[in-house]
């Protein structure tokens, strides 16, 4: 009996139609090894795998991997662009407003849309992006008790 084996990177490039090179396999495995980061942080990770890559060349391969749906980038009001690894399901995001950490949060209702808009003008909606915004648990507690 043989399980299934998860494609690699390489090969998840090439069944979304995208040139395999070096960068973007390193930026691919970036993105799912990393937590909704950044693209300096981003930039980062693929430079200690790969040598020099401009930033231009992060971005021109995030929005590559994005538009394959490979990659999810997420915008919260007055933050810069993030980037995740989990795609192709329904999920949402709680930001803190103090420190800026992102964490997914499934869906309620487990489908998308997972909430039925009040007037839909006409349109087919067939997603619902949530962002739920809090102070996280560290942010929430007092600097006393955190001393402690």
């Amino acid at each position: 009996m043989t399980g299934s084996r998860t494609p690699t990177a390489a090969e998840e490039l090439r069944g979304a139609g995208l040139r395999v090179t070096a960068a973007r396999v390193a930026l691919l495995e970036a993105v799912r090894a990393g937590d909704h980061l950044g693209v300096e942080a981003l930039a980062g990770g693929v430079r200690d795998r790969v040598g020099h890559v401009s930033l231009q060349a992060v971005y021109e391969g995030l929005h590559a991997l994005a538009a394959a749906g490979l990659v999810r980038r997420i915008e919260p009001a007055g933050s810069p662009a993030r980037f995740e690894g989990r795609v192709g399901d329904n999920h949402h995001h709680v930001v803190c407003r103090s420190c800026g950490l992102v964490v997914d949060v499934d869906c309620e209702a487990g489908e998308a849309p997972c909430l039925t808009a009040s007037d839909d003008h006409g349109f087919a909606i067939d997603e619902a992006e949530v962002i739920y915004w809090g102070l996280c648990p560290d942010c929430s507690t007092p600097r006393s008790a955190r001393a402690l």
